[in-house]
């Protein structure tokens, strides 16, 4: 998936704002690339140009050479927050795809059975969303996107919300899920810890109207654990580079703000660089 020169506003003459400038990027085949960026920059209207539910107001957006002129079954989006219909169970959420295209098959049957397990929701099959732990819902959510076999998924912030360990162990569940199937993946988070976890390539984005300010690839063998993002010299390397461009790009969101916002987040992020 290829974004070329990609610009996105809102309103018009006077009112315009520009949200994403002359953006370009890659998302490999067989890849997991994450997007991290200051808050409030665009991401998540860059999620909306990938998954095609927005035009670009220029510029191109391709999926094996194709235009991305509207959603597509090529694509699937995991948000922020549950998107799991509350009238069906666990079982039925991620059997909804495959019965909507009608291929309830005994394939598609069988590949629920295994989403299942590899989720650890085997147990909740008949379990409704509101009977499930925030962390049950987001597994959930991975399944149902997962068993319609896209050619990219898109997770914006899916974690985001969770409590530190719930986080943490659903960490861990994606990059297992990932390690097994190789699903070309662009995720966004403002975690740097979960992003240079999860990554083969990171995009750092500047602040408002974003664009791609600099590609860091993410050399560290697969399969990972957390202890590889806090033990690792080449990990630290990437995670004091990615908070030194953050913290000039977060500085740029606070320049029209008071003096002293802008001298905590420049003490803040002074004391993450130095550990």
């Amino acid at each position: 998936m290829v974004a070329t020169n990609v610009s996105k506003s809102y309103g018009a003459g006077e009112f315009t704002k520009q949200v994403v400038q002359n953006c370009s990027f890659t998302i490999e085949s067989g890849k997991l690339t994450v997007m991290i960026g200051p808050s409030g920059c665009g991401k998540s209207t860059l999620i909306r140009l990938l998954a095609g539910f927005e035009r670009a107001s220029s510029g191109t957006i391709t999926i094996g050479g194709k235009p991305v002129t509207g959603p597509g079954l090529d694509r699937m989006v995991v948000f922020q927050e549950s998107a799991l219909f509350p009238w069906m169970s666990t079982y039925d959420n991620i059997m909804f795809g495959p019965r909507a295209r009608g291929e309830d098959t005994p394939e598609m049957r069988s590949f629920a059975e295994l989403l299942l397990q590899k989720v650890g929701l085997d147990g909740f099959r008949r379990k409704y969303p509101s009977q499930l732990s925030g962390g049950m819902q987001r597994r959930a959510e991975l399944a149902r996107s997962m068993i319609n076999k896209p050619d990219v998924m898109i997770l914006d912030e899916p974690f985001r919300g969770l409590d530190a360990m719930t986080k943490r162990l659903m960490q861990e569940y994606y990059a297992n899920l990932y390690e097994e199937f190789r699903r070309t993946t662009f995720f966004v988070t403002t975690d740097i810890d979960e992003a240079i976890y999860l990554a083969d390539r990171i995009l750092i984005m500047t602040n408002i109207p974003t664009q791609v300010r600099t590609v860091i690839d993410v050399d560290l063998p697969r399969p990972r654990h957390i202890e590889d993002i806090t033990e690792n010299d080449a990990a630290n390397a990437i995670k004091m580079k990615a908070l030194g461009l953050l913290h000039e790009e977060a500085m740029k969101s606070f320049a029209g703000g008071s003096k002293a916002a802008a001298d905590f987040i420049d003490a803040y992020s002074r004391r993450m660089v130095k550990g």
